[in-house]
Protein backbone atom coordinates (compact mmCIF):
# COMPACT_ATOMS: atom_id res chain seq x y z
CA UNK A 1 0.00 0.00 0.00
CA UNK A 2 1.04 3.49 -0.23
CA UNK A 3 1.95 5.36 3.18
CA UNK A 4 3.82 8.52 4.14
CA UNK A 5 7.33 7.51 5.69
CA UNK A 6 9.49 10.24 7.95
CA UNK A 7 12.66 9.95 6.53
CA UNK A 8 14.71 11.41 9.77
CA UNK A 9 13.99 14.26 12.19
CA UNK A 10 12.80 17.59 10.53
CA UNK A 11 10.71 19.73 8.70
CA UNK A 12 7.94 18.90 6.11
CA UNK A 13 10.54 17.33 3.34
CA UNK A 14 11.27 14.44 6.16
CA UNK A 15 7.89 13.13 4.89
CA UNK A 16 7.39 11.14 1.52
CA UNK A 17 4.58 8.59 0.44
CA UNK A 18 6.25 4.96 -0.57
CA UNK A 19 5.02 1.18 -0.66
CA UNK A 20 5.16 -0.73 1.91
CA UNK A 21 3.53 -3.73 3.57
CA UNK A 22 -0.16 -3.91 3.84
CA UNK A 23 -0.98 -4.25 7.57
CA UNK A 24 -2.55 -7.32 8.64
CA UNK A 25 -5.09 -7.48 11.58
CA UNK A 26 -4.15 -8.92 15.09
CA UNK A 27 -6.44 -10.40 17.15
CA UNK A 28 -9.04 -8.05 17.89
CA UNK A 29 -8.47 -5.25 15.19
CA UNK A 30 -10.14 -4.41 12.39
CA UNK A 31 -8.90 -3.32 8.55
CA UNK A 32 -10.00 -0.20 7.27
CA UNK A 33 -9.96 1.13 3.79
CA UNK A 34 -9.01 4.72 4.56
CA UNK A 35 -10.58 7.45 2.71
CA UNK A 36 -8.85 10.24 4.85
CA UNK A 37 -6.92 11.07 7.64
CA UNK A 38 -6.80 14.09 9.80
CA UNK A 39 -3.73 16.20 10.20
CA UNK A 40 -2.91 16.89 14.01
CA UNK A 41 0.09 18.56 16.07
CA UNK A 42 0.83 15.06 17.37
CA UNK A 43 1.65 14.39 13.60
CA UNK A 44 4.03 17.75 13.31
CA UNK A 45 5.42 16.66 16.81
CA UNK A 46 6.45 12.87 15.53
CA UNK A 47 7.65 14.52 12.24
CA UNK A 48 10.32 16.53 14.33
CA UNK A 49 11.16 13.99 16.47
CA UNK A 50 10.01 14.98 19.48
CA UNK A 51 7.04 12.65 20.20
CA UNK A 52 7.97 9.29 18.79
CA UNK A 53 4.53 6.67 18.69
CA UNK A 54 3.85 4.64 21.50
CA UNK A 55 5.54 0.79 21.63
CA UNK A 56 3.78 -1.45 19.05
CA UNK A 57 2.19 1.46 17.26
CA UNK A 58 2.60 2.08 13.58
CA UNK A 59 5.60 4.59 12.78
CA UNK A 60 3.38 6.07 9.61
CA UNK A 61 1.63 9.27 11.32
CA UNK A 62 -2.07 10.07 11.56
CA UNK A 63 -3.96 9.40 14.30
CA UNK A 64 -7.82 9.74 12.95
CA UNK A 65 -9.19 8.54 9.76
CA UNK A 66 -12.26 7.72 8.44
CA UNK A 67 -12.93 4.83 5.65
CA UNK A 68 -14.60 1.28 5.11
CA UNK A 69 -14.27 -2.09 6.77
CA UNK A 70 -12.59 -4.68 4.49
CA UNK A 71 -11.55 -7.07 6.93
CA UNK A 72 -13.70 -7.14 9.92
CA UNK A 73 -12.17 -10.07 11.37
CA UNK A 74 -14.75 -11.08 14.00
CA UNK A 75 -15.56 -7.76 15.18
CA UNK A 76 -19.73 -7.30 14.97
CA UNK A 77 -18.44 -5.18 11.54
CA UNK A 78 -19.18 -5.97 8.57
CA UNK A 79 -16.96 -5.18 5.49
CA UNK A 80 -18.24 -2.33 3.49
CA UNK A 81 -19.12 -0.42 6.64
CA UNK A 82 -18.62 3.72 6.63
CA UNK A 83 -16.47 4.08 10.12
CA UNK A 84 -14.06 6.49 11.72
CA UNK A 85 -11.58 5.45 13.90
CA UNK A 86 -9.05 6.60 17.24
CA UNK A 87 -5.45 5.66 16.18
CA UNK A 88 -2.17 5.68 17.92
CA UNK A 89 -0.24 5.73 14.57
CA UNK A 90 -0.57 4.99 11.21
CA UNK A 91 -3.40 7.09 9.79
CA UNK A 92 -1.21 8.53 6.52
CA UNK A 93 -1.57 5.35 4.60
CA UNK A 94 -4.34 3.92 2.47
CA UNK A 95 -5.04 0.98 5.07
CA UNK A 96 -4.65 0.81 8.58
CA UNK A 97 -5.61 -1.99 11.32
CA UNK A 98 -7.26 -0.46 14.22
CA UNK A 99 -8.29 -2.27 17.70
CA UNK A 100 -11.93 -2.62 16.79
CA UNK A 101 -13.28 -1.27 20.17
CA UNK A 102 -11.42 2.43 18.99
CA UNK A 103 -13.59 2.32 15.90
CA UNK A 104 -17.26 3.84 15.82
CA UNK A 105 -19.70 3.90 12.69
CA UNK A 106 -19.64 7.30 11.16
CA UNK A 107 -21.92 10.06 12.36
CA UNK A 108 -25.10 10.70 10.11
CA UNK A 109 -25.29 13.86 9.03
CA UNK A 110 -21.37 14.19 7.35
CA UNK A 111 -19.98 12.85 4.72
CA UNK A 112 -17.44 10.25 4.84
CA UNK A 113 -14.29 12.62 4.07
CA UNK A 114 -15.01 15.35 5.97
CA UNK A 115 -15.59 12.75 8.73
CA UNK A 116 -11.91 11.94 9.18
CA UNK A 117 -11.31 15.39 11.31
CA UNK A 118 -14.16 14.13 13.80
CA UNK A 119 -12.67 11.64 16.15
CA UNK A 120 -9.13 12.60 17.59
CA UNK A 121 -10.66 16.43 18.18
CA UNK A 122 -14.40 14.72 19.57
CA UNK A 123 -12.61 11.96 21.30
CA UNK A 124 -10.19 14.72 22.99
CA UNK A 125 -12.88 17.04 23.92
CA UNK A 126 -15.52 14.63 25.49
CA UNK A 127 -12.59 13.40 27.80
CA UNK A 128 -11.15 16.05 28.49
CA UNK A 129 -13.88 19.20 29.08
CA UNK A 130 -16.54 16.00 30.17
CA UNK A 131 -14.70 13.40 31.69
CA UNK A 132 -12.14 15.03 33.19
CA UNK A 133 -13.06 18.48 34.37
CA UNK A 134 -16.90 17.38 34.48
CA UNK A 135 -17.72 20.72 32.74
CA UNK A 136 -21.84 20.83 32.93
CA UNK A 137 -24.29 23.55 31.45
CA UNK A 138 -24.00 27.10 32.85
CA UNK A 139 -20.26 26.92 33.76
CA UNK A 140 -18.13 29.00 32.21
CA UNK A 141 -15.07 27.72 29.80
CA UNK A 142 -12.02 29.30 28.79
CA UNK A 143 -10.55 28.08 25.79
CA UNK A 144 -7.29 28.19 24.68
CA UNK A 145 -6.13 27.96 20.77
CA UNK A 146 -9.94 29.06 19.46
CA UNK A 147 -9.42 28.41 15.95
CA UNK A 148 -7.88 24.85 15.64
CA UNK A 149 -9.21 21.44 15.28
CA UNK A 150 -10.03 21.31 19.11
CA UNK A 151 -10.38 25.01 19.95
CA UNK A 152 -13.79 24.84 17.04
CA UNK A 153 -14.81 20.99 18.46
CA UNK A 154 -14.51 22.16 22.42
CA UNK A 155 -16.52 25.81 21.43
CA UNK A 156 -19.24 23.30 19.80
CA UNK A 157 -19.52 21.23 22.71
CA UNK A 158 -19.60 23.26 25.07
CA UNK A 159 -22.02 25.14 23.44
CA UNK A 160 -24.24 21.94 22.92
CA UNK A 161 -23.67 21.13 26.49
CA UNK A 162 -25.56 24.54 28.05
CA UNK A 163 -21.86 26.19 28.69
CA UNK A 164 -20.73 29.55 28.38
CA UNK A 165 -17.30 29.02 26.21
CA UNK A 166 -14.47 32.30 26.21
CA UNK A 167 -11.99 31.86 24.07
CA UNK A 168 -8.37 33.33 23.20
CA UNK A 169 -6.76 33.33 19.91
CA UNK A 170 -3.70 34.73 18.13
CA UNK A 171 -5.39 37.39 15.75
CA UNK A 172 -8.42 38.68 14.37
CA UNK A 173 -9.56 36.31 11.98
CA UNK A 174 -9.26 33.44 13.89
CA UNK A 175 -11.56 35.36 16.46
CA UNK A 176 -13.80 35.45 13.55
CA UNK A 177 -13.96 31.55 13.73
CA UNK A 178 -15.41 31.97 17.14
CA UNK A 179 -17.79 34.35 16.78
CA UNK A 180 -19.18 32.36 13.53
CA UNK A 181 -20.15 29.83 16.21
CA UNK A 182 -21.72 32.09 18.82
CA UNK A 183 -18.61 33.07 21.14
CA UNK A 184 -19.06 36.31 22.70
CA UNK A 185 -16.06 36.62 24.87
CA UNK A 186 -13.00 37.08 22.03
CA UNK A 187 -9.69 37.53 23.61
CA UNK A 188 -6.96 38.48 21.70
CA UNK A 189 -3.98 37.26 23.46
CA UNK A 190 -1.10 39.10 21.57
CA UNK A 191 -2.53 42.31 22.31
CA UNK A 192 -4.99 41.69 25.39
CA UNK A 193 -4.85 39.72 29.04
CA UNK A 194 -6.75 37.02 29.06
CA UNK A 195 -7.20 36.66 32.79
CA UNK A 196 -8.79 40.39 33.01
CA UNK A 197 -11.04 40.04 29.50
CA UNK A 198 -12.25 36.65 31.13
CA UNK A 199 -12.81 38.36 34.86
CA UNK A 200 -14.73 41.40 33.17
CA UNK A 201 -17.01 38.97 31.17
CA UNK A 202 -17.72 36.67 34.07
CA UNK A 203 -18.31 39.34 36.87
CA UNK A 204 -15.20 39.02 38.65
CA UNK A 205 -15.77 35.26 39.10
CA UNK A 206 -13.34 33.45 36.41
CA UNK A 207 -13.79 30.29 34.64
CA UNK A 208 -14.52 26.70 36.61
CA UNK A 209 -12.53 25.04 33.35
CA UNK A 210 -10.37 25.79 31.50
CA UNK A 211 -8.83 23.91 28.63
CA UNK A 212 -5.22 24.64 27.75
CA UNK A 213 -2.54 23.93 24.81
CA UNK A 214 0.03 26.48 25.86
CA UNK A 215 1.66 24.48 29.25
CA UNK A 216 4.11 26.32 31.26
CA UNK A 217 3.64 30.00 30.03
CA UNK A 218 0.07 30.13 30.62
CA UNK A 219 0.21 28.01 34.33
CA UNK A 220 0.52 30.75 36.91
CA UNK A 221 -1.89 32.66 34.72
CA UNK A 222 -4.59 30.27 34.36
CA UNK A 223 -4.54 29.76 38.33
CA UNK A 224 -5.36 33.19 38.80
CA UNK A 225 -8.45 32.92 35.91
CA UNK A 226 -9.89 30.18 38.01
CA UNK A 227 -13.06 30.43 39.34
CA UNK A 228 -13.52 28.87 43.24
CA UNK A 229 -13.50 25.09 42.52
CA UNK A 230 -12.17 25.21 38.70
CA UNK A 231 -10.84 22.85 37.19
CA UNK A 232 -7.80 23.45 34.53
CA UNK A 233 -6.78 20.85 32.31
CA UNK A 234 -3.46 20.95 30.31
CA UNK A 235 -3.57 19.24 26.91
CA UNK A 236 -0.65 20.86 24.75
CA UNK A 237 2.91 22.20 25.50
CA UNK A 238 3.06 24.86 22.95
CA UNK A 239 4.66 27.27 25.89
CA UNK A 240 6.92 25.09 27.37
CA UNK A 241 6.63 22.03 29.91
CA UNK A 242 8.05 23.22 32.84
CA UNK A 243 6.82 25.87 35.21
CA UNK A 244 6.45 26.80 38.75
CA UNK A 245 3.34 26.08 40.61
CA UNK A 246 2.05 28.38 43.59
CA UNK A 247 0.43 25.85 45.62
CA UNK A 248 -1.08 27.94 48.15
CA UNK A 249 -3.41 29.82 45.08
CA UNK A 250 -4.40 26.40 43.72
CA UNK A 251 -5.28 25.40 47.77
CA UNK A 252 -7.27 28.82 48.30
CA UNK A 253 -9.51 28.13 45.34
CA UNK A 254 -10.12 24.93 45.77
CA UNK A 255 -8.70 24.19 42.00
CA UNK A 256 -7.21 21.39 40.64
CA UNK A 257 -5.16 20.85 37.54
CA UNK A 258 -4.94 17.53 35.68
CA UNK A 259 -2.89 17.21 32.38
CA UNK A 260 -3.63 13.88 30.00
CA UNK A 261 -2.97 12.78 26.39
CA UNK A 262 -4.91 10.46 24.72
CA UNK A 263 -2.50 8.75 22.15
CA UNK A 264 -0.53 6.16 24.81
CA UNK A 265 -3.44 5.55 26.48
CA UNK A 266 -4.61 1.66 26.88
CA UNK A 267 -7.14 0.34 24.13
CA UNK A 268 -9.58 -0.20 27.13
CA UNK A 269 -9.91 3.99 27.71
CA UNK A 270 -10.10 4.62 24.17
CA UNK A 271 -12.56 2.10 23.64
CA UNK A 272 -14.21 3.71 26.76
CA UNK A 273 -13.81 7.63 25.14
CA UNK A 274 -14.62 6.48 21.70
CA UNK A 275 -17.90 5.05 23.17
CA UNK A 276 -19.24 8.13 25.12
CA UNK A 277 -18.63 10.31 21.99
CA UNK A 278 -20.82 7.75 19.48
CA UNK A 279 -23.32 8.41 22.73
CA UNK A 280 -23.23 11.68 23.34
CA UNK A 281 -21.57 13.56 20.64
CA UNK A 282 -22.68 11.23 17.87
CA UNK A 283 -26.45 12.69 17.67
CA UNK A 284 -25.61 16.24 17.86
CA UNK A 285 -23.66 16.00 14.68
CA UNK A 286 -26.26 14.30 12.89
CA UNK A 287 -28.46 17.35 14.26
CA UNK A 288 -26.16 20.02 13.22
CA UNK A 289 -25.74 21.22 16.60
CA UNK A 290 -21.59 19.80 16.33
CA UNK A 291 -19.60 19.73 12.95
CA UNK A 292 -16.38 19.18 11.13
CA UNK A 293 -14.91 22.42 10.44
CA UNK A 294 -12.10 21.51 7.83
CA UNK A 295 -9.60 24.48 6.33
CA UNK A 296 -8.17 22.67 3.71
CA UNK A 297 -7.64 18.54 1.95
CA UNK A 298 -4.38 17.74 0.46
CA UNK A 299 -4.09 14.53 -1.48
CA UNK A 300 -2.14 12.17 0.45
CA UNK A 301 0.78 12.78 -2.23
CA UNK A 302 1.15 16.36 -1.28
CA UNK A 303 1.53 15.28 2.39
CA UNK A 304 4.73 17.67 2.90
CA UNK A 305 2.30 20.73 1.57
CA UNK A 306 -0.10 19.52 4.04
CA UNK A 307 2.70 19.94 6.82
CA UNK A 308 3.96 22.98 5.44
CA UNK A 309 0.30 24.92 5.39
CA UNK A 310 0.21 23.06 9.18
CA UNK A 311 3.16 24.71 10.41
CA UNK A 312 2.44 28.50 9.10
CA UNK A 313 -0.42 28.34 11.80
CA UNK A 314 -2.71 30.48 9.71
CA UNK A 315 -5.40 27.49 8.98
CA UNK A 316 -8.26 27.47 11.33
CA UNK A 317 -9.98 24.17 11.93
CA UNK A 318 -8.96 20.76 10.52
CA UNK A 319 -6.50 19.90 7.87
CA UNK A 320 -7.11 16.81 6.44
CA UNK A 321 -5.36 14.12 3.59
CA UNK A 322 -7.71 12.46 1.07
CA UNK A 323 -6.40 9.13 0.23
Amino acid sequence: MRAVVIEGAGGPEALSVQDIADPVPAAGEVLIDVVAAGLNRADVQQRKGLYPPPPGASTVPGLEVSGRIVDANGSSFQEGDAVVALLAGGGYAQKVAVPAGQVVPAPDGVDLLHAAGLPETAATVWSNLVLQAGLAGGEDVLIHGASGGIGVMAIQVSLALGAVPHVTAGSATKLDVARSLGVATLINHREQDFVEQLSMATAGRGADVILDVVGAKYLSRNIEALAPGGRLVVIGLQGGARAELDLSALMGKRASVAGTTLRSRPVAEKTAIMAAVRESVWPWVASGLVRPFVDRVFPLDEVARAHTYFDAGEHTGKILLEV
